[in-house]
């Protein structure tokens, strides 16, 4: 007699690939079941009640509130386009190479690193001098500029 070709690994992966196909299947109907499409434009509405939640019931308009637009006041603490930023700050050099041409400078007063690029200096600087500087909003961050010796 010869022996079955088909071993039980085989017929175990085989009924594994049908049990998902069949899953597969049903996840499929049931996505085309609870579908949207062909729904009304009431039925896909949607409305915010006075506490801000969304509810499928519109407000009732005796409820709603009127605002003057008028009585909505918007503040920014953003500066405008083309505004310095700060001038006439201090600070300490905490690392400069020469050889590259960069360093940064820590500030006195909030203690942020603020990078130096040489084209910014108008001394020439070293390690732990103490300087005045102003800076510039860089695409990566501020830069320190006009950077002399105390």
């Amino acid at each position: 007699m010869a022996r079955s070709s088909v071993t039980f690994n085989k017929k175990e992966q085989e009924k594994k690939k049908l049990q998902k196909k069949k899953e597969k299947g049903e996840r499929k109907e049931a996505r085309k079941a609870n579908s949207a499409k062909g729904a009304s434009l009431d039925d896909m509405l949607a409305y915010v009640d006075a506490d801000g939640n969304i509810t499928d019931t519109p407000v009732d308009p005796k409820k709603k509130h009127v605002v003057d637009v008028d009585s909505i006041s918007f503040r920014t603490d953003r500066k405008e386009e083309g505004d310095e930023d700060e001038t006439g700050r201090t600070g300490t050099v905490s690392f400069f190479n020469d050889s590259k041409g960069y360093g940064f400078i820590k500030d006195s007063i909030s203690g942020d690193s603020i990078f130096v690029h040489a084209n910014g200096l108008l001394d020439q600087v070293r390690d732990r001098d103490k300087v005045s500087f102003e800076t510039e909003r860089t695409p990566k961050g501020l830069s320190a500029i006009k950077v002399k010796k105390i």
